[in-house]
């Protein structure tokens, strides 16, 4: 049996952590991209599903790259950030994403 369209798996939830918001990420909007901070074990196939489902938008190409983490130092002790996978979505023509609401 099919699902119905309103129902949304929870685990697409569990992929998309938080959008991106830069410059450089509102430069690359103009592009019809947008930015998506991601679970590091999430691949290009569940983000670009995660996207369709959740933002109900063409999802053309999915881009990612994993930042690492900074080393700072804290009472003069040092410590590491964590790492960040990043994800560049970009969509079909005439498509967009208005991060700024919730989902």
């Amino acid at each position: 049996m099919a699902k119905a369209k309103s129902e949304i798996d929870t685990r697409h939830y569990d992929v998309i952590v938080a959008p991106h918001i830069t410059e450089k990420s509102t430069l690359l909007s103009e592009n019809n991209a947008v930015v998506f901070k991601v679970a590091g074990s999430s691949t290009k196939p569940q983000i670009k599903a995660a996207v369709e489902a959740l933002f109900d938008v063409k999802v053309l190409r999915v881009n990612t790259m994993v930042q690492k983490g900074k080393t700072k130092r804290w009472k003069g002790q040092p410590y590491r950030r964590s790492d960040v996978k990043k994800a560049v979505v970009t969509l079909a023509e005439g498509q967009s994403i208005d991060v700024t609401t919730g989902v």
